[in-house]
């Protein structure tokens, strides 16, 4: 009958596995590698392209839905009755521009990288293999061998 694992043992068996490990470092360096890919995109690429298209910053393009109002105090004296603050209402598309610049940076980058990865493989996979030994004599090979060479020296 087959033992029951606990829950643990499941666990550390599954934890243990190379593909959840490999997962996890996936998983850490590219968290890591976020900051660089926005640092590119944010003070590299995006000034380059809003100076060709108009030296705007995407991050700013929005089309204002509800325009904002300030809050207002009240004044008596002169008439003013309080106003609450309405927050502006807009949906912005720079920031979703440059989203979709990040995810295409992103994207070119870990194909580039798969690319060199599958070429190294490709270049392991050419390399010629050292050729098989030949397999090693059985028992009765050596014996027969052996019966040969001695019919052959008392021939002589």
């Amino acid at each position: 009958m087959a033992e029951k694992k606990t829950i643990i043992q499941e666990f550390k068996e599954f934890i243990a596995r190379g593909n959840v490990i490999d997962m996890a470092v996936g998983i850490i360096m590219g968290g890591a590698f976020t900051p660089i890919v926005n640092s590119l995109v944010n003070d590299i690429v995006m000034p380059g392209i809003g100076l060709v298209v108009g030296k705007m910053n995407f991050s700013d393009l929005k089309i204002v839905l509800q325009e904002g109002v300030a809050a207002v105090e009240a004044d008596e004296a002169a008439g003013i009755a309080a106003v609450e603050a309405v927050p502006e209402v807009a949906i912005c598309y720079g920031n979703f521009i440059q989203v979709i610049i990040n995810f295409l940076i992103v994207a070119f980058c870990v194909f580039i990288l798969i690319k060199g990865i599958n070429k190294l493989k490709r270049k392991e996979k050419e390399k010629p293999a050292d050729p098989p030994k030949p397999p090693e004599p059985t028992k009765e090979e050596l014996l027969l061998t052996e019966i040969r060479d001695l019919l052959k020296n008392s021939k002589e």
